[in-house]
């Protein structure tokens, strides 16, 4: 028998601190892709990308767990859910869609060899590095910071890294994505990235959050320290990845350029991933390249594929509400 991976240590090591902390309980009780164009949302419009392979994921295929204090769903298999099905796309490894109560969230825990950020939807979650003891705050947004609605928080694991994520206000919950990729290279410098991206920006067009590492797989030390993304003002990531987030007003057409601005090095075949999160009540709802087989309500996602840098895919918002739109574009 081999031994586990990293990679699976981590998820059993999630599922560890998960299902303790569920037994604890049980006992005691930037940059904007210029897009966006009017449309009538009961107007079909002709696919402009013909080539393109759109596969719908509903949401109820989507892992569920709720352990009182975390409500969450997993896009691929995490931590106690396991479906051979769904594992990953591109360099896209996880997508869960968490909901925590006030006072509760994840104790320090330890993560290497994957890239992971969280997108904060709604509410308050407060990160500490492991040096940073619960109670403290400090000025260093890498050992301390709150994040809030807009806010985005990365970590490259690398050689290893320990943080803690809690919701520490005092009644709202905490609604957020917690998305992991796969690095282009394993044993890299851990480090943490903190930026807020403006939900005005986000009601123009995509707004690009993350890009690939400037220097490459291949970076110095210090092109690692410098950490410059490919595009200015984005996150850097140790991946051919792109993430982008949109709020597109009801009836209206955002446009996402594949590649995310030729920013990628992969420039043939790409794989984009679509996610609406949960947000309106059920009442946002889209529909991907003009088709019909490819609407989606809330806490769907639909797996985009066959697709080069420069191609354009629209996204139309049709429901009844705005609709909070996030794109995860790898090789």
């Amino acid at each position: 028998m081999f031994p586990p991976s990293p990679l699976q240590t981590i998820l059993l090591t999630t599922t560890a601190v998960i299902t303790a902390l569920t037994a604890i309980r049980m006992l005691d009780s930037t940059t904007t892709q210029p897009s966006m164009r009017p449309t009538n949302a009961l107007k079909t419009t002709m696919t402009n990308l013909s080539h393109a392979k759109i596969v719908p994921r509903p949401s109820k295929t989507r892992g569920a767990a709720n352990h009182g204090w975390l409500d969450t769903k997993h896009t691929f298999s995490f931590a106690g859910w396991y479906d051979p099905r769904y594992m990953s796309f591109g360099a896209l490894r996880v997508l869960n869609e968490d909901r925590v109560q006030p006072g509760e969230g994840f104790p320090t825990h330890f993560h290497q060899n994957a890239e992971i950020f969280s997108y904060v939807l709604s509410g308050e979650l407060t990160h500490r590095d492991s040096m940073q003891k619960k109670g403290h705050e400090s000025d260093d947004k890498d050992k301390f910071f709150r994040l809030h609605r807009g806010d985005v928080q990365f970590t490259t694991g690398g050689k290893g890294i320990s943080h803690s994520e809690y919701n520490e206000h005092n009644k709202d919950w905490v609604h957020f994505l917690q998305i992991w990729a796969m690095p282009w290279k394993r044993g890299l410098p851990p480090i943490y990235h903190t930026n807020t991206f403006s939900e005005e920006d986000k009601r123009k067009g995509f707004v690009t959050i993350i890009t690939p590492l400037k220097a490459g797989p291949k970076a110095t030390p210090q092109e690692e320290k410098d950490a410059v993304p490919a595009k200015e003002g984005t996150i850097p990531i140790h991946a051919d990845l792109v993430f982008s987030a949109g709020i597109i007003p009801q009836g209206s057409t955002f446009e996402y350029t594949v590649g995310g601005g030729d920013v990628v090095s992969n420039k043939t075949d790409r794989k984009v991933y679509i996610h609406l999160p949960e947000t309106k009540g059920g009442k946002a709802q889209i529909r991907l390249d003009g088709r019909t087989d490819a609407i989606l309500k809330e806490g769907d996602g639909a797996y985009v594929s066959q697709v080069n840098v420069n191609d354009v895919l629209q996204v139309e918002s049709i429901g009844e509400a705005e609709a909070e739109v996030v794109v995860i574009d790898s090789d």
